[in-house]
């Protein structure tokens, strides 16, 4: 454990520095936004994303070409970064480097690799330095102009933990450097830390969970220590003003994310909005937006800060999104509410000492639909509805919940029209729960049939109402709003999109080529803007590129097409070549760093969900369960008939198809068998191989990847346009190569030849 020693009279003096620094500058910092430049990821220290240039807007918008497309970056990496533009220059993240490139021509002037992933959300700049954070959770700082390592500090524990990442772009006031800690979800406690920008010296500290004898710390249950493994996690980049002397951040679930049993109370300071004192990191308020969180609800999408009259009068405020499209307006000075706030009585399951009731905004809009509105939609055999806080125990078996989709993607806020913009992801997920409270991963993440879809909303801040709002494929990549009155978004489809501000109307769209869908944002970043010369530029991450933009720009739409990988909506996941199908499965979280690997035998899950078989095959399935399972076509049209523990079921397919069956006792237990015709080639691998890579990659990569391949939030999918672009024309060894040398995050290189050869 790392230990902090007393320095009282280095953080008095450091904090008086910092304070008249602070003050010297914080009208300079208040005005970033108007400059041509782009210092910060999100534009300025509020995160409001706005930008005050103007030569592209409603009226010129339609003359916006591409001005120049960055070459793809090392190692097949990817993108999702805001670019970051200071003096001509761009930075850039991606894998395991930083990029500075040309911002008039987009040719690289320099990059720094690292031995771990950098922060997928981009750099700050200030002092001459470069400073972003690794996976590792190391904060690492480079000379602008060269790219060499100027220092480097730790911020987690000494040696650094399973787990210690930092995920958001670190934030800069003159002279410090303010950085959260996303370590949540690895049974460690958030924290957020500041740090000297020229010699990377640590002033201050703050745990989102607090220690006994602190404030909050009476929230977590006085029978045990998890609040030593508490999580809050601090994914996101942090707001500052400097005039208030606050930094303000938001906070991840707690842990364990499912486990209510084992932490009753409130559990804070997680799932809320943080306030603290610039010069000594001392709390000076919060907001809790979830209570006893029980359903991984984080307050993921970057907090920002704007003026208002709304209330009837001038305040500082701030805009922070609940994950289920509630967004809550605070006064940024004391915490309380703009607008009226209200405790309403939530669904309740008192074995895992779910809250009473949780926060909701009164009159207010939700961006995103709750259970209400999805009774009337088509849904699985078998499955019933539940809302956004229906728990999920292990005996609650069948119940589809909306997501918490309001994630990542960080909203914008112009103080032209007043109107926040955000962008969600929506659709039912079915999570359950085991019995062992510490198994981190839910369970039956998928459902067949159940699609998604994605959502852009703009919500006047005086009212907290949905003024204008798109369905879209899938979630966008971030906002970014102008005085031009546009803004800006890359899109699922591969669509770099302009709307008009006010009405929401598209008046631009351009083809990057980067789309997919899904929950993690793959390729898709949130733009910048900046001026060179006396023109305006538009710049995007573009999965393995940077696309800019300005008027009269010569390069043209990329053609669209087909996916490489065809859509199948029912199913998702492995496809395994076999002609026995267990109806029990042994699942498994990982190697876990509370307790190590948890396990969990799952009689509503089908070993393998996706079977592969050619025409005349007899396919068994084989009960290794203790209840019977009577498996059947969806429609009845076939039966294996019902089957008794330790007996089997056996049906021939002699037509290639595929073919959805579930158990009838269980419906809402899915299967699908692929039949194929007896000419299709084995491909290069074997069943057994299939089998075995299967298990390793549970084992060593579901924790991260999920077991559908699709990536849990912060992590990009295995699946799809955006992955399979990446390796079009490279060979299976290039891409083992690279599996080998980057995983398991935390430890590269630890499995055999043959378990890396079996997982690819």
């Amino acid at each position: 454990m790392r230990i902090y020693p007393l320095r009282s009279v280095t953080v008095g003096l450091m904090s008086f520095l910092l304070c008249a620094s602070l003050v010297l500058h914080c009208q300079e910092l208040g005005q970033i936004s108007d400059r041509k430049d782009w210092p910060l990821v999100h534009g300025n220290a509020t995160n409001e994303r706005y930008s005050t240039l103007t030569s592209i807007n409603t009226d010129t918008v339609k003359r916006l070409g591409g001005a120049w497309v960055s070459t793809k970056f090392e190692d097949g990496a990817s993108t999702r970064s805001s670019p970051v533009v200071r003096e001509g220059v761009m930075y850039v993240t991606a894998g395991t480097r930083v990029y500075a490139l040309n911002a008039k021509t987009g040719g690289t002037v320099w990059s720094q690799k690292f031995s771990k992933s950098v922060s997928w959300q981009g750099v700050a700049l200030g002092e001459g330095l470069i400073f972003v954070g690794l996976q590792s959770g190391r904060v690492e700082a480079l000379a602008e102009k060269t790219g060499k390592p100027v220092w480097g500090q730790q911020i987690g524990e000494i040696p650094p933990q399973k787990g210690e990442s930092i995920t958001g772009a670190p934030t800069y006031a003159r002279g410090v450097v303010f950085v959260g800690l996303a370590n949540g979800d690895f049974a460690l406690r958030g924290r957020v830390v500041a740090l000297d920008a020229k010699t990377g010296h640590e002033l201050w500290h703050f745990f989102t969970v607090p220690s006994p004898g602190e404030l909050g710390h009476d929230t977590w249950d006085p029978e045990n220590s998890v609040w030593k493994v508490g999580g809050g996690g601090v994914w996101q980049t942090g707001a500052i003003d400097p005039e208030l002397g606050l930094v303000y951040f938001v906070t991840g679930n707690a842990i364990p994310p499912f486990g209510g049993e084992e932490r009753a109370g409130n559990n804070l300071f997680t799932c809320s909005a943080v306030a603290l004192d610039i010069n000594t990191g001392k709390l000076r308020w919060h907001y809790q937006l979830v209570h006893h969180d029980v359903w991984e609800a984080d307050i993921a999408t970057p907090l920002l800060l704007y003026d208002t009259d709304a209330g009837g009068r001038p305040q500082k405020a701030l805009g922070v999104m609940r994950a289920d499209g509630y967004l809550f307006l605070l006064n940024r000075e004391t915490g309380h509410p703009i607008l009226p706030v209200e405790e309403r009585p939530v669904p309740q399951e008192p074995r895992m000492k779910t809250s009473a009731t949780q926060p909701f905004p009164v009159g207010a809009d939700e961006v995103l639909p709750d259970c209400e509105k999805w009774r009337t939609a088509k849904i699985p055999t078998g499955f019933r509805i539940g809302c956004f806080f229906t728990p999920s125990y292990f005996d609650n078996l069948n119940v589809l919940r909306p997501f918490f989709g309001m994630r990542i993607a960080p909203m914008s806020y112009s103080p032209q029209t007043r109107y926040f913009y955000a962008t969600g992801v929506v659709f039912l997920g079915w999570r359950r729960r085991t019995e062992d409270p510490w198994m981190l991963l839910a369970l039956g993440d998928t459902a067949p049939g159940l699609d998604s879809s994605g959502v852009l909303a703009a919500i006047d801040s005086r009212t907290d109402k949905i003024v204008w709002q798109k369905t879209m494929s899938s979630r966008g990549g971030g906002l970014l709003s102008t005085a031009g009155g546009l803004i800006f978004e890359s899109e699922a489809d591969g669509n770099f999109t302009a709307y008009d501000a006010k009405s929401g109307e598209i008046v631009w769209r351009f083809q990057i080529g980067m789309g997919g869908r899904g929950l993690s944002s793959g390729g898709r970043g949130p733009a910048a803007t900046y001026e060179i010369d006396g023109e305006q530029y538009i710049a995007v991450p573009a999965g393995s590129s940077v696309w800019a933009f300005k008027l009269g720009g010569a390069l043209q739409p990329i053609v669209k097409t087909a996916a490489i990988l065809s859509s199948d909506n029912q199913f998702s996941g492995p496809i395994i070549d076999t002609s026995e199908i267990e109806t029990v499965s042994l699942d498994s979280d990982g190697n876990q760093p509370v307790g190590g690997s948890r396990y969990y035998i799952d009689e509503y899950k089908f070993n393998p969900v996706r079977a592969r078989v050619k025409t005349g095959t007899r396919v068994t399935w084989i009960n290794n369960g203790k209840m019977v399972h009577s498996i059947e076509a969806l429609g009845g049209s076939w039966t294996a008939g019902p089957i008794s523990p330790a007996q089997s079921g056996y049906v021939t397919f002699n037509k290639p198809g595929r073919y959805t069956y579930i158990c009838k006792d269980h419906p809402w237990v899915y299967g699908q068998l692929i039949v194929v015709d007896q000419t299709t080639s084995d491909g290069l691998y074997t069943a057994d191989q299939a089998k075995r890579g299967n298990s390793y990659y549970k084992q060593s990569c579901t924790v991260c990847h999920t077991d559908t391949l699709q990536g849990a939030d912060q992590v990009p999918s295995l699946v799809g346009e955006t992955f399979m672009s990446h390796w079009q024309g490279r060979t299976v060894k290039d891409l083992l190569d690279r599996v080998r040398t980057t995983m398991p995050q935390m430890k590269p290189g630890s499995l055999s030849d043959k378990e890396y050869i079996d997982i690819i």
